[in-house]
């Protein structure tokens, strides 16, 4: 009788499938290697939530297949950009949609976009802004740490505070309005009216709302309220690719931003590329994301947070609440806090413990000495458990 080693020698002989027969021996018994393990790199638990430099969410099946499909195809990389936003805009509603290369490179070729319009010559230029309306109004509460996307393009922030400054500030070089949602409690023109005055004066308005999904509600709402751009990140609460972002709106802007950026030559966005792999799984992201039973999810995240908060209130002085952030990251976190002279622990060091134990749970990065912030909505089937186990034994070892 042949063996399997003889029938595969057997089949090698044959021009044309010894190469197949090598390639099924290698495919059914090669493994995946550990890469991190490899490079030393240590995965964790996300006990955090969807910051990118703990890399976001993971990617769910479908859109790793989407991801995995692309890998094995060559397209026109314009025309799948243009059909792949076209069906974007048509699931949220939007006149028009691009896949950037995260909400930061939305905020950059959006508003180079608003300054060049489709003049090529004025594309090419970029930052070079001499003779182009290019200052951009926003108010004085809603700078923070991603305008710089913004201010690469050769735009001037000029900073108002209150409808009356605004009005005083908008002039010939007035480009663009910019609104940064998470900071909305904060400025004193909320955005219905800052998309107002904006249409107003003619002048285009842009809101940056990269991690303010959940609510799905609000893929549309800020269009609907007269923004002429918003910005989402596709790898926070769509479960995207980390890469990827969406810019939404005027569809003479998308035109204009997609003018500017990869694979577009001389444009200030040529090296923020998004390749076939990112567009692909950004639309099955969305399309993924819109079908989600929202309402079951809240009711999951909601039992993660009872699980671990039983956990540690076993432990005599400890107290528990459920806080969710009301623009971004609008999703329920666990806040932990007890009294220190029973516990004899700071939250920091808790999260230092978990961080380094084994396995490594990362906790929010909101933790502070008064409390300790576990986000519950990035961790995979089984972590809670794990997590309510770690912090339970943590706290325990230094109750008094």
């Amino acid at each position: 009788m042949v063996g399997r080693r003889g029938w595969l020698r057997f089949l090698s002989m044959i021009p044309g499938l010894g190469m197949l027969s090598s390639q099924a021996q290698e495919t059914s018994v090669a493994p995946v290697p550990d890469y991190f393990k490899m490079l030393g790199v240590k995965p964790f638990i996300n006990a955090a939530g969807t910051y990118t430099a703990l890399t976001a969410s993971m990617m769910p099946p479908e859109v790793q297949q989407a991801w995995n499909y692309a890998a094995k195809h060559y397209v026109h990389l314009s025309k799948l950009h243009d059909a792949v936003g076209a069906r974007i805009a048509e699931l949220i509603g939007a006149e028009a949609a691009m896949v950037s290369a995260g909400a930061a490179s939305a905020m950059t070729v959006g508003t180079a976009g608003v300054l060049t319009g489709t003049d090529i010559t004025r594309v090419r230029r970029l930052p070079d802004v001499e003779g182009m309306k290019h200052e951009v109004l926003t108010q004085k509460r809603h700078r923070f740490a991603y305008d710089h996307a913004l201010r690469a393009t050769g735009a001037k922030l000029v900073e108002i505070e209150g409808e009356q400054e605004l009005e005083a500030a908008i002039g010939p070089k007035t480009a663009m309005m910019l609104f940064f949602n998470d900071a909305s409690p904060l400025g004193g023109i909320p955005a219905e009216e800052w998309a107002r005055l904006g249409k107003k004066h003619g002048v285009p308005t842009f809101n940056d709302c990269a991690a303010d999904v959940p609510p799905v509600s609000n893929l549309s709402r800020y269009l609907k309220m007269g923004f002429d751009l918003v910005a989402f990140s596709g790898g926070k609460g769509m479960m995207g690719p980390q890469s990827a972002g969406l810019l939404l709106g005027r569809k003479d802007l998308i035109e204009a931003a997609r003018l500017n950026t990869s694979p577009n030559s001389d444009t200030i966005g040529r090296g923020m590329k998004v390749n076939k792999e990112e567009l692909l799984a950004m639309m099955v992201a969305v399309e993924s994301y819109l079908k989600r039973d929202h309402a079951a999810d809240l009711r999951e995240w909601n039992r993660r947070c009872d699980v671990i908060a039983s956990a540690a209130r076993r432990v005599p002085g400890v107290q528990s609440e459920v806080m969710i952030p009301p623009v971004a990251n609008h999703v329920p976190h666990l806040v932990l806090r007890w009294d220190t002279t029973r516990v004899k622990i700071a939250p920091p060091e808790v999260k230092k413990q978990l961080a380094e134990g084994e396995p490594a749970i990362e906790a929010c990065p909101l933790t502070n000495a008064e409390a300790l912030v576990i986000g519950v909505w990035m961790m995979q089937p089984g972590e809670t458990e794990t997590v309510a186990r770690r912090v339970g034994e943590i706290l325990q070892a230094s109750a008094a």
